[in-house]
């Protein structure tokens, strides 16, 4: 049940990159083609805890994927924010 709902997750993940990229193509903004690949860390982090059995999130190869996508969110957004002052 566990591997299903994680398969789960990660497809939820690899939708928002793509409707982040979506976006990102229509309107030329580089916000979301940073939150596009953000999923993407994310997408392959979770799968990579799937298919090596990593369910506990012990390993440190998936907590770097994850800190690189949250720290991409984080720049993205003061990037944003701090353009407009």
């Amino acid at each position: 049940m566990a591997t299903f709902l994680s398969g789960m997750i990660t497809a939820g993940y690899l939708i928002a990159a793509l409707f982040f990229f979506r976006f990102w193509k229509r309107t030329g903004d580089s916000l979301f083609a940073t939150f596009g690949l953000s999923f993407m860390l994310f997408a392959i982090s979770q799968s990579l805890s799937v298919s090596f059995d990593f369910l506990h999130d012990d390993k440190t190869v998936v907590f770097i994927l994850r800190f690189f996508g949250f720290g991409l969110l984080l720049l993205a957004i003061a990037r944003k924010n701090l353009g407009k002052a």
